[in-house]
């Protein structure tokens, strides 16, 4: 393997803001996997996102609210549970719980869940594999934005404060990808955000960075609302990934 970029996820990931607000969305069961699906006002899918959560899950308001806001503007928005219900809104206590254990386990069920699941996508919505699908991805997630934008039939991708990515991921993305990323983050620093551009470079790949300063990792679904900076940069972030799926859209 590669020399690694983003780490594994800390004790900060684990740290959290509920938003205010009420989904609008529905839990749907695809591939045998809950799935938080949000639809735009036209009901179509001819361009749809798939949603990769961080360590608190699809379900979790936060993440179903930006789902939400995606759908608003006119993508089907998917979020698969790969946590089966037992995501870190489950586990408060963090003094007396086995978070590397956790995680660990996690990743190996997510590993099992997600393919039948995006082969799902594929045959339900057919009709936008090959040009109107994307992805998105978050601290946990991350590694599965860049799994695939290493295949022909995801359009373009995105993250924000990703863990577990190493060089290689970087180097075999076949699509584009936007980083959003914060000033204060401590599984992907900014020596990695460096090399990780130099990767991309080398590569001519076709790619936008974005960092937010005075953020820490976690800022583009976790921030309070109630910091005027952290509310600022959590909904650009979400902004600036409906443009950059938008500007390839045609």
């Amino acid at each position: 393997m590669s020399a690694t970029l983003a780490g594994a996820p800390g004790d900060c990931c684990r740290k959290t803001v509920q938003h205010d607000g009420e989904a609008r969305g529905k839990v749907e069961t695809i591939a045998g996997v809950e799935t938080y699906v949000a639809r735009p006002a036209d009901r179509s899918n001819k361009k749809v996102i798939l949603f990769f959560s961080d360590v608190y899950g699809a379900l979790y308001i936060n993440a179903e609210l930006i789902m939400d806001y995606w759908a608003d503007n006119g993508y089907l928005v998917l979020g698969l549970d790969y946590f089966e219900g037992d995501s870190m809104q489950k586990h408060p206590d963090r003094d007396q719980f086995d978070f590397p254990g956790w995680v660990k386990a996690k990743q190996e069920r997510a590993a099992v869940l997600i393919p039948p699941w995006v082969e799902a996508i594929k045959k339900d919505y057919g009709e936008c594999r090959y040009k109107r699908t994307y992805c998105t991805g978050y601290c946990f997630g991350a590694p599965y934005v860049m799994e695939h934008l290493n295949t022909d039939w995801i359009r373009a991708g995105a993250f924000g404060h990703p863990a577990f990515l190493n060089e290689d991921h970087f180097r075999n993305i076949k699509q584009p990808l936007l980083l959003s990323c914060s000033e204060i983050d401590h599984t992907f620093p900014v020596e990695s955000r460096r090399r990780a551009e130099d990767i991309l470079v080398e590569g001519k790949k076709t790619y936008f960075i974005q960092v937010f300063g005075s953020v820490a990792h976690g800022f583009a679904l976790r921030g309070d609302p109630k910091v005027p900076i952290a509310r600022w940069s959590k909904e650009e972030s979400a902004r600036s990934i409906l443009n950059w799926f938008t500007h390839f859209s045609d």
